[in-house]
């Protein structure tokens, strides 16, 4: 592999990004507009537009590393298959009861999102485990030969099975699993025990449903896709990205769909890790914005921030609580409705509103003159001199200033504004619900968003990113190679990973070490089966944690386990690691409170690519442009003359005064006038804030 090209896909709601890495380590991209109705079809022409400007063929390409949010939208659109659940007799409704609490306390008419199954294809089986994993109830096979007729009846395709505490013994959920199997082959079956075997029985059904919800699909589609590499001469791995910033097998992600909901924005996050440990970068905040949705997460000492528990499908679109919980590994990222074809209106109350609502790639943006008739944040841009309309996406879509003035009218009118400050109010809008978005994340993570160098990406980031700064007070921004297609290059820089979590509560004063051990060994070798499928016998690093708590709290916090912890005095180097990560996060720990740990997690890793050099000491050079434009300046409330800049042409050391426009094939950088502009020694252009 390491002798021929890698090839990363990333399929956005709107565009797909194609990175491709050729053998002697350069760089080729492209960008397509997403086929939503064939996802495949997008995904082969940019492969081969990649290919062509490589001079490449399919037989020099020697990985194929692909992100998707197919699962995501099948989630929200609710096109997934028809799936039942089979439970714990008395708790067949435990999916539709969730936290039993109030997200939006205030709302009398809260609405609250529907469990993917109905109630009557929630099916009980008499049975039950206590949490040690005693069976107090044995299972009766009767129950479970009753609910077949049922699943034949209602045609259903995909099957959960979600047992009381099968994460403590999952005994029953794979003799039913079996048993079902056997009399209905067709099925698609998915246990808890399997998909997430972890305490707490409503994230765990969640996640287990979901799996099944989308598995039939994502199957076909994961399938169908390796065949279409296939047919057309690839003969290398084809691997899929996690949630979690690491690579799986075709195999693992078509077991285990729920497992990619994330896997675009995670290669980013990786993207932008990745910047910050080369530039030796202490805290970061990655902004990524494509076409549909922007991103941002935390990102401190290199490594992104990580959580146990993803909500997707949220019916208050932002508000926690009001979404489907997935108890699956995954980068901490917040996520906003504002991209490039984020619609803009004006409300009942004349207030200018942006997103979540998006053209997407059909019809897309009005200047895209593929039908579209309603103003989105690209029209704006376009308007405000933003976008080289000969350059957009290199010049395969030709983009229709008119189309767009006259889209802005709807915002306009209403207001009594030009079509100029009519754009304006659409830009500044969609920028102050991002920077609303960080600032909100930043205080929930205690972290201090001003003192953070702002990492952007994506095809719509550059062109906003220097505003947020101006907003958010950051002093540096960098905008990586490539970043138009940011996530599909994260794709390349990720190693082949797998993360795995069983929950054993045990109190630290009375820890089995015994059975701690037995615990780890299992999950090593599984862990290690799917990444060595995936990277082949290499050397391989592990990571372990465990989610410990005060005995009665209602919540853990991750801490480190290394072997260490394990050996003479595990108790005493437990606690010490507890009680440092609690004073972290707290400030303080409680003396005299036993301490528990519910679940424990196990990572295996291969290693990520190496990074590319940093140039030497480089000797600054002023660069003067051979052309302007006029863009609207919004520090300066004005048009003012940017110097127009080709990427390309600039090399590590050059200096551009600000304001400017540098652009690349599939993205610009705007250089507004409190920045002034930079390319550093790794190719990346760097904003830095002119002294006052």
């Amino acid at each position: 592999m390491a002798t021929k090209a890698r090839l990363a896909v990333d399929i956005g709601g709107t565009f797909t990004d194609i990175a491709l890495e050729t053998a002697d380590g350069a760089r080729v991209t492209a960008k397509v507009l997403t086929t939503s109705t064939a996802p495949e079809e997008g995904v082969i022409e940019g492969v081969f537009s990649a290919l062509q400007s490589a001079a490449l063929s399919p037989a020099d390409i020697g990985l194929i590393i692909h992100g998707t949010t197919l699962a995501t939208n099948a989630l929200i659109e609710k096109r997934g298959a028809v799936t039942a659940l089979l439970t714990t007799e008395g708790h067949r409704d435990a999916l539709e009861m969730a936290y039993e609490h109030r997200f939006e306390q205030y709302d009398i008419t809260i609405d609250r999102p529907p469990p993917l199954v109905p109630r009557w294809l929630r099916l009980p089986v008499r049975e039950r485990m206590n949490a040690h994993g005693e069976a107090i109830l044995p299972l009766d096979v009767s129950s479970v030969d009753a609910i077949l007729p049922v699943l034949a009846r209602e045609s259903v395709e995909s099957l959960a099975i979600g047992f009381l505490h099968s994460y403590a013994n999952p005994a029953h959920e794979q003799r039913v699993g079996e048993r079902v199997a056997r009399a209905a082959p067709h099925l698609s079956i998915s246990l808890s025990s399997d998909v997430a075997p972890e305490i707490r029985e409503y994230e765990r059904q969640t996640t287990t449903v979901a799996n099944a919800y989308v598995r039939p699909l994502m199957e076909r589609y994961l399938r169908a896709l390796e065949a279409a590499f296939r047919q057309r001469g690839f003969s290398c791995p084809f691997l899929l990205v996690t949630s979690g910033g690491g690579l799986c097998t075709v195999e693992t992600a078509a077991r285990f769909p729920v497992r990619l909901v994330e896997s675009g924005p995670a290669g980013g996050a990786v993207l932008a890790a990745s910047v910050a440990r080369t530039l030796d970068l202490e805290a970061v905040l990655s902004f990524d914005m494509g076409g549909t949705t922007a991103k941002m997460c935390l990102i401190d000492h290199g490594a992104p921030a990580s959580a146990r528990v993803f909500e997707v499908d949220r019916s208050y679109r932002f508000k926690k609580g009001s979404g489907t919980p997935l108890r699956i590994p995954v980068i901490e990222l917040v996520e906003i409705g504002a991209g490039g074809g984020s619609l803009a209106r004006v409300d009942a109350m004349k207030r200018v509103r942006v997103g979540p609502e998006s053209a997407g790639a059909e019809p897309g943006p009005a200047c895209y003159a593929r039908g579209g008739v309603h103003p989105a944040v690209t029209d704006a841009d376009l308007m405000l001199g933003r976008i080289k309309a000969s350059r957009f996406a290199n010049g395969a879509i030709l983009l229709d200033e008119d189309a767009s003035a006259r889209a802005l009218i709807a915002i306009a009118e209403p207001l009594g504004l030009d079509g100029e400050n009519a754009a304006f109010a659409v830009s500044e809008v969609v920028d102050e619900n991002m920077v609303a978005a960080a600032r909100a994340h930043g205080v929930e993570q205690g972290k201090d968003i001003r003192a953070r160098v702002l990492i952007a990406f994506g095809g719509a980031a550059p062109l906003h990113a220097a505003r947020l700064a101006e907003k958010l007070g950051c002093q540096t921004v960098i905008v990586p190679q490539g970043a138009g297609v940011g996530s599909a290059i994260g794709f390349l820089l990720m190693p082949a990973a797998y993360e795995i979590v069983r929950s054993l509560p045990m109190r630290l004063d009375a820890l089995d070490l015994a059975r701690v051990d037995e615990m780890f060994t299992a999950m090593r070798r599984e862990a290690q089966a799917v990444v060595r499928a995936a990277a082949g016998d290499v050397p391989l690093t592990e990571e372990r944690f465990a989610f410990m708590r005060y005995a009665g709290q209602g919540h853990e916090i991750a801490v480190s386990c290394p072997p260490f912890a394990l050996g003479d005095d595990k108790q005493g180097s437990l606690l010490m690691s507890f009680e440092a990560a609690y004073r972290a996060i707290y400030g303080r720990t409680i003396p005299g409170m036993a301490v528990e740990a519910m679940s424990w997690s196990l990572k295996v890793s291969a290693a990520a690519p190496a990074s590319r050099a940093i140039a030497d000491t480089l000797r600054p050079v002023m660069r003067r442009a051979l052309d302007t434009q006029s863009v609207f300046d919004a520090a300066e409330r004005r048009r003012l003359d940017y110097q127009l800049f080709d990427r390309d042409a600039l090399s590590p050391g050059d200096r551009i005064a600000g304001p400017a426009l540098i652009v690349e094939a599939q993205t610009t950088t705007v250089v507004t006038s409190v920045f002034d502009a930079r390319i550093d020694g790794a190719g990346n252009i760097v904003l830095d804030r002119k002294a006052p």
